[in-house]
């Protein structure tokens, strides 16, 4: 049974220690999914905040690597870790 942990995107942004976080909590054998909400304050007021989202989906692939991929529902970023590396076909 795989279990999925919710994690939430602060005022800070993608720091650092957030990706290391991600990347920590993936390496336990039993989590494959993991829920990044981005909170209100994270997004910017100017555009609707969808762009935001998008951009921090594709900052933290870039950083866990070709294994993982995202789906996007309203304002949270599903990760979900494969066995084997994803082609960019998805």
């Amino acid at each position: 049974m795989t279990s999925q942990i919710e994690m939430q995107l602060g005022k800070k942004g993608l720091t650092k220690e957030f990706l290391e976080d991600l990347k920590r909590r993936f390496e336990n054998k039993s989590v494959h999914n993991i829920k990044v909400c981005v909170l209100k304050s994270t997004r910017s007021s100017e555009s609707s905040g969808r762009e935001d989202v998008k951009k921090y989906s594709s900052s933290i692939l870039d950083f866990l690597g070709g294994k993982f991929t995202a789906r996007i529902i309203g304002f949270s970023i599903f990760l979900k870790k494969w066995r084997k590396e994803r082609k960019e076909d998805l």
